[in-house]
Order: structure tokens, then sequence, then C-alpha cells
């Protein structure tokens, strides 16, 4: 790959501008600050801070916005002499894992979610709305999230993320045949139509799994102790892939900075997820028990089960979608139990028969029932993923750059720019964040220098995101409510790259109106920003839009 090439394009952009001064507010702090302007071709001033093309800052931007506008490696990628290490990591992501003994991509199974990345990540995007869960169709992001509903927790007899494909002998957890997703139109309180008549429409899943759908008995908690439940008990809901581009950056900004934002929205009275920030003290600390007396902020996924990258969404993806075991993870992922699968397992008939044959490295004792159990709970697997392999693909993972903002120098950009913060929509997906020293964290030890991955030192970046939980309070919300404001950068160009633009956690937006309009609860913490927008002339509307499909 040529880095430098991919940013000739934003040097001749910013180059070629003619420059006047203007006061403009600066989204971090709201001090007035002196920043440039630039005419565009209608002949209208308007104001843009230069800063905001780039998304990802001066080392984690990259101005390309083609197709393959979410795979470029960002400029740090080159600046710190990691780009073997890059394309390498980028071959793995795009390869599927098979069952070979040797050569590349070996491992795969016993069980898994998917074959390989860009089922869940098409050309390195969103995944999309589907009618149908089917883990080999392309571009299906979909995670099946099962839970007990007297508790909401995840049923035990599965795992976090379910399994709905198995190499033979072994079976599938959840059998994708007997899952079926209905898409219910949805009316709000307001008609589904704007005061000047424009309408819109509303749609969201309900998902279920037949009795008949699960291999091993439905077992959930509670009150300390395993339970089996009839299917009756439990919910299903749809949760897509999150966005991988720009990762790295996000994990660059310091825990203090964070802190400070639950510190100001709890001042300001926004209701925050006690497991999260209670009695004014940041409570959610991420532990990891390969590093015993350590503590890192939750960052990471919609509901912020994850600490620092490196052992976040694409570390964990790259092991357990797969079950492709390496050196620090030498067991399969199975139930949450991580016993149900395995006793099922040992006492099917049909993997008894054929063990053997698929598994002749496994020591035989004469008791095929005790050997499959035992193969399926060891936590001595062999090696599948190399450590070198593994340290390229998190280094391609955390060097992806963000793309460029678009159209900032245009009179629309800046008209929905400034509806978009005039509304307060900018108060969850706050425009900027400044990195900090970007001292690499890994939470299994396995990453302990610096020089280990690509790092964005001291960059203003524009993920548009307050790294907060919020509820909006949806039919069919997602589990427990609380999801973690969405980063809008590069969003924009998913109909380009993938061929779709559906947007929140299940995919139910077909369009930024539609997700904008699904904020709209009674309840929901951005109700007021909705209300605004609806008093909106269509004009500011559709500037709105462009500016979230530029940014």
């Amino acid at each position: 790959m040529n880095i430098k090439k991919l940013q000739l394009w934003g040097i001749a952009m910013l180059t070629g501008m003619a420059f006047t001064v203007v006061a403009c507010s600066d989204d971090d702090n709201g001090q007035t600050t002196t920043m440039p302007a630039q005419t565009d071709s209608t002949q209208n001033t308007v104001s843009y801070d230069p800063n905001e093309v780039y998304a990802g800052g001066r080392l984690g931007t990259a101005f390309n916005a083609s197709k393959s506008a979410f795979e470029q490696p960002a400029p740090a990628v080159e600046e710190q002499g990691f780009d073997h290490s890059f394309q390498m990591g980028e071959y793995q992501f795009e390869r599927d894992y098979n069952q070979n003994r040797t050569g590349a991509f070996i491992g795969l199974g016993p069980v898994m979610v998917r074959n390989g990345c860009l089922y869940c990540h098409p050309s390195y995007g969103y995944g999309k709305r589907t009618t149908s869960y089917r883990a080999t169709e392309q571009g299906n992001g979909y995670l099946l999230v099962i839970y007990d509903k007297q508790t909401e927790a995840y049923i035990r007899s599965v795992a976090g993320m379910p399994q709905t494909l198995a190499v033979a002998p072994f079976k599938a957890p959840v059998d994708e045949s007997k899952i079926k997703i209905d898409w219910k139109e949805y009316t709000d309180e307001w008609g589904n139509k704007f005061p000047d008549g424009e309408t819109y429409s509303l749609i969201y899943p309900d998902v279920s799994i037949t009795a008949d759908g699960f291999y091993s008995p439905i077992v959930v908690a509670r009150d300390g102790k395993d339970v089996t439940v009839d299917v009756s008990e439990i919910g299903v809901k749809l949760e897509a892939t999150i966005g991988i581009y720009g990762t790295g950056l996000l994990d660059a900004i310091p825990e203090d900075s964070i802190i400070e934002q639950y510190q100001r929205e709890a001042a300001a009275g926004v209701k925050l997820n006690s497991a999260m920030f209670k009695d004014g003290q940041y409570v959610g600390w991420y532990t990891n028990a390969l590093s015993p007396g350590k503590k890192w902020i939750r960052r990471f996924t919609y509901a912020l089960s994850r600490g620092p990258v490196l052992d976040a969404a694409g570390a964990n993806a790259i092991w357990n979608i797969t079950n492709v075991t390496r050196s620090d993870r030498r067991y399969h992922y199975l139930d949450l139990a991580g016993k149900y699968y395995a006793e099922t397992s040992s006492k099917d008939p049909d993997v008894q028969k054929d063990f053997y044959s698929y598994f002749p490295e496994w020591n035989k004792t004469g008791d095929v029932e005790k050997d499959i159990y035992s193969y399926l709970t060891s936590r001595e697997q062999n090696v599948e993923m190399t450590d070198q392999q593994y340290r390229d693909f998190m280094v391609w993972h955390r060097g992806l750059a963000v793309p460029a903002a678009r159209n900032v120098k245009t009179a629309e950009f800046q008209l929905g720019k400034k509806k978009f913060q005039e509304i307060g929509c900018t108060y969850c997906h706050r425009p900027s964040w400044t990195t900090g020293d970007d001292h690499i964290q890994d939470p299994n030890g396995f990453f302990t220098q610096d020089s280990d991955m690509p790092r964005y030192p001291h960059q203003k970046i524009w993920p548009y995101t307050d790294m907060v939980q919020h509820k909006l309070h949806m039919v069919s919300d997602i589990r427990t409510g609380w999801c973690r404001t969405t980063p809008l950068w590069g969003r924009g160009l998913s109909m380009l790259v993938a061929n779709h633009q559906d947007r929140l956690h299940d995919r139910r937006a077909r369009n930024v109106i539609e997700a904008i309009m699904w904020h709209g609860a009674k309840e929901s913490d951005a109700r007021r920003s909705v209300e605004k927008f609806r008093q909106l002339s269509k004009t500011e509307r559709d500037a709105v839009v462009k500016f979230i499909n530029s940014i």
C-alpha cells in the first residue's frame, strides 16, 4: 500500500484554500477562538474549523472517500514503521478460517459465530439489516442476544455471542432455521410526520427462537443457582457489529478526560448508569485476572463491557468469533457456564460416532464420552494462531484510519452543524476530544511496550461521542436499555462502502432521519433534541442530515 498517496488529496485541499479570519466557538470548551474561513463556490462566506477535516487528527486521518474508505492505514502506521505488520494483519482479516491442520488460517470451531471477519464487516464497514439470520450471508453483522427476561442477564447455556455454526461432527448451539425475525411497523406519537407534512416510517425487529432451536437445555442463573427454564422465559434481541476503524484513536483518549465527561453530565442532572458512575465517582472499572491490581476505564461495546482496545471487541473477535486459539487463549469459546454444551455433545451418539475421525490427535482413553468432554473443556488446546499473527492483526486493528470529514467548506454543512449544536445533539455526540500520551495498555499482558502498536499522542479528533451510555427507551430496546453513544465519524460513507446506511444497534433505522426520530420517546435522554429537530424547516433538517453524513 502507498500510504503517502492516500494523503495527497488532503494536502492539496488544504494548501489550496484561501483563508480569511472569523470568530467561532471551539467545541471542546465553548471559548471563542480565531479560526480560518473558506469562501465556497457559491460566494457565500462560511466559517469552519479546518482541523475538523482531520477527523482522526493528523496521525489518524486518511483522505480517501472511495469504496475502500474504511480500509486505510493511518499515517501513524507508516510514520512509526508498521507498514508490513499492518498488511499482514489485514490479510488475516480478509480471509476465512478453516479446518486445515497445517498452513494458513488453521483452526475454526468446533463451534463458531462466523468463518471470518468480513461476514460481519462487509468492506470493513458495518453489518446491514436483514430479514433472516444466516451467519454465512455476507454483510449479516448481527449477533444474537439471548437473555433471561426476569434478570436481563445472558442465559448460561450458550455463549455471550451465541454460535449458530459448527464443524462436523459437532452441532451448532443454536439452529439458525429456528430463528425468526419479524420487522414490525411503529408509529410514534407524532404519527411519523413532521409539522410541515413530510413523513417517515419506523420499523423494529421482533426476534424469537423456538424451543427446538437450542441444542442444550436452556439454563439461567437465579439467586446464585443455575436453573433450567422454558423458552417462554427468555428473550432474544439483535445487536449489530460496532465499527472497527478509529478504535485506536478512541483508545488514546485519556481516562481523566472521560471521567470529567461523566462528572459534567452528572452535574447537569443527566441520569447515568449507576454501574458506571455513582455518587460522583466513576465505579465501572474494567479488570482482568491476568493483570492483578490494575484497572481501566470502560470504552468499548454498546454495553461498555470492555476496557482498552487490546482487550476489546477486535482482540476478542479474532478468537471467539472463529474459535481459533492462540497462546494466551488456549481454550474454546463455548457457553457462559463452560459445561452445558460439552455435556450435551459428549452424550450425543452422532458426535461420539465420528469424534476420533475428526480429532485424531486427541488422546484416546477408551471412553469417548469422557474424551469429548475433556476436549471441549480443555484449557490446553493446540495453538492455532501464532503470536506474530496476533500481533500483526492488532497492529492492523489499532492502525485503521478514520476517513476525513467531507463537505466542510459548504454552506449546507455549516448550517447542519449549527442546527446540530443548537438543538442539543452535541451534548451526547460530543464533537471532539484530544488524545493523551497514548501509552499502550493491554490487560492481557501480551503487549507491553509503546513500540508494539501504532500510537496517536496529542491529536484533536472528532468522533462525535461522549463515550457514555444513555437510554433512548425505544420499543423493543437494547438489552438493559443502556447504550454507549455511537461515534458518528465516517458513517456517511456506509452506502458507498457497504451499500446500505442502516443505523442504531439493531439496524432498525434505514437512514439518518429514522435514526434521529428513534431518539424521541417521552422518557428518552434525547427527547428535547428531537422535539427541536421536528420544528426545523425541511431545508434545515436536510442540512443536519448532510452534516451527519459528512463528518
